[in-house]
């Protein structure tokens, strides 16, 4: 089993920041591919950014020159900074990992919310 514990996500004002942290723990063998989607209401969960294992990253581009994913491969943790947030940003944020265990799996966070007032 592996869990996913998110954390970082509240309520902030339009412009302003929110760093989020994601710690994978488990039966980990090895992690891929880590990162964030999100889910505002009424829409279906879209990719935020993504990092591989060798540090390569893929941004959604309504997040692109905001959102910054980084990752501690020792720590198998990732963290999104998120500046100059927007009202459009507000959404659940869940964290992602394709993780080696006995098998290639994916795996999800829980969620954490992040509401960006006007």
């Amino acid at each position: 089993q592996v869990q996913l514990v998110e954390s970082g996500g509240g309520l902030v004002q339009a412009g302003g920041s929110l760093r989020l942290s994601c710690a994978a723990s488990g039966s980990i063998r090895e992690i891929n591919d880590m990162g964030w989607y999100r889910q505002a209401p009424g829409k279906e969960r879209e990719l935020v950014a993504k990092i591989s294992n060798t540090g390569n990253t893929n941004y959604a581009d309504a997040v692109k020159g905001r959102f910054t994913l980084s990752r501690d491969n020792a720590k198998n943790t990732v963290y999104l900074q998120m500046n100059s947030l927007k009202p459009e940003d507000t959404a659940v944020y869940y964290c992602h990992a394709e993780v080696l265990t006995n098998y290639v799996g994916s795996w999800w966070g829980s969620g954490t919310l992040v509401t960006v007032s006007s």
